[in-house]
């Protein structure tokens, strides 16, 4: 499996081996466009990997913190009791940077920036950026993404 995301598109690709697409996601990058800086709220650029898969069996709308299971599960209610949440939901893919000096060790290690795809509500666009570094996907596609992807996946972001 092999995961491209186009940051440019807007798009998450998923392939097999021989590099057959599998599916297409709309997906939400960065508001403040490409970046690897720690605490530029960019999306890391460069060859990553599936460095940890949390969540799984969890309910549709499962709120994470710490990538933790908070106990709570999303609703407008809750969102509106809480405006100015990340919302994380549903399940997280952390990502690890490949590349030292690019995305690895240093002030930009995605790893340590916490850089994850994960569900958002189904009220977030997709398709346009919008997230603070993350890359953003509805619940129902971040499900499907999960299931099919193990550790150690090669993720590569680039701005095409």
């Amino acid at each position: 499996m092999h995961i491209h995301i186009s940051i440019g598109k807007q798009t998450l690709t998923l392939s097999d081996d021989s590099g057959r697409v599998l599916r297409t996601y709309a997906v939400s990058t960065a508001t403040k466009g490409a970046g690897e800086l720690r605490g530029s709220l960019c999306t890391p650029r460069g060859r990553h990997l599936v460095r940890a898969r949390i969540g799984a069996g969890q309910p549709e709308n499962t709120v994470f913190i710490g990538r933790r299971p908070s106990g709570e599960v999303y609703s407008r209610e809750l969102a509106e009791r809480f405006p100015g949440r990340d919302w994380i939901l549903t399940r997280i893919i952390w990502l690890s940077g490949c590349e030292p000096g690019r995305n690895r060790l240093g002030p930009v290690d995605t790893m340590r920036r916490y850089v994850y795809i994960h569900g958002s509500p189904d009220t977030a666009p997709m398709g346009r950026p919008g997230s603070i570094g993350c890359i953003r996907m509805h619940n129902i596609d971040i499900v499907d993404l999960f299931d099919q992807v193990p550790p150690y996946t090669l993720v590569d972001i680039s701005e095409d």
